[in-house]
């Protein structure tokens, strides 16, 4: 007979993205935040920054991909959004949808400030052999937008190479940008002072944890347990 004093089993944690619902619904009918039917023609010379970076992860063998390697691997953790930051950007966002379309919350951190940002994923990239300089390239990832009322505005692109000659894997992040409309002097003048340096830490940091994360699959550790595999 159990006893009257008995603890009560704890309810169980709802998944991240249930807990941020309302904020997800409310981004589902927002309107991107900059004419990006334009985006070819955005560069330095007309008030945009065009940013690109990469890092090698392990080689394969020439060819396709491998179902266990370094490119599947690195696809795993692009799908689930895993690779930034946890102390600077968390993506947020419903796993069991389609990657296509998906809208994402940012929780962004900042010293003792939190923020959330809205985007949404505009396109998927899924190429078997892009013809490059250096051979055939198997080429994988995402893009998203930046949607009303994020202090930026353009896309970032993420996408995983395999050089299907030599078998190099590369993680490259590629990003058009410029700052939005932010209505609170307060902040205004925090991301003129701090922003670009932020940006340049979150790619940085980025391609740091994707090498690590890589590198766990393959030794057969798990991937943090933030947010559970998604759909897609």
């Amino acid at each position: 007979m159990t006893s009257p004093s008995a603890a009560a089993p704890r309810a169980a944690t709802p998944p991240l993205w249930e807990q941020y619902r309302a904020r997800l619904d409310a981004y589902t009918n927002a309107k991107v935040n900059y004419d990006f039917s334009r985006q070819s023609e955005y560069t330095s010379a007309t008030g945009w920054r065009l940013d690109d970076y990469a890092t090698d992860l392990p080689a394969e063998t020439p060819g396709p991909p491998e179902a266990a390697d370094s490119f599947a691997a690195a696809q795993d953790v692009l799908r689930r959004y895993a690779f930034p930051p946890p102390d600077l950007i968390t993506g947020i966002f419903n796993p069991d949808g389609p990657l296509e379309n998906r809208i994402m919350v940012l929780r962004a951190q900042f010293l003792f400030f939190k923020f959330y940002f809205g985007v949404r994923v505009s396109e998927v990239t899924d190429e078997q052999a892009r013809d490059t300089p250096n051979g055939p390239e198997r080429v994988w990832g995402y893009g998203y937008r930046t949607l009303e009322g994020h202090f930026e505005r353009g896309q970032i692109d993420f996408t995983i190479h395999k050089n299907l000659n030599s078998g190099a894997v590369q993680f490259r992040i590629h990003a058009v940008s410029q700052p939005g409309r932010i209505r609170n002097p307060f902040y205004w003048v925090g991301f003129k002072l701090f922003g670009r340096r932020l940006q340049r830490k979150f790619a940085r940091e980025s391609l740091r944890r994707m090498k690590e994360l890589v590198a766990a699959k393959l030794a057969g550790k798990p991937l943090p347990k933030t947010l559970p595999a998604p759909a897609g």
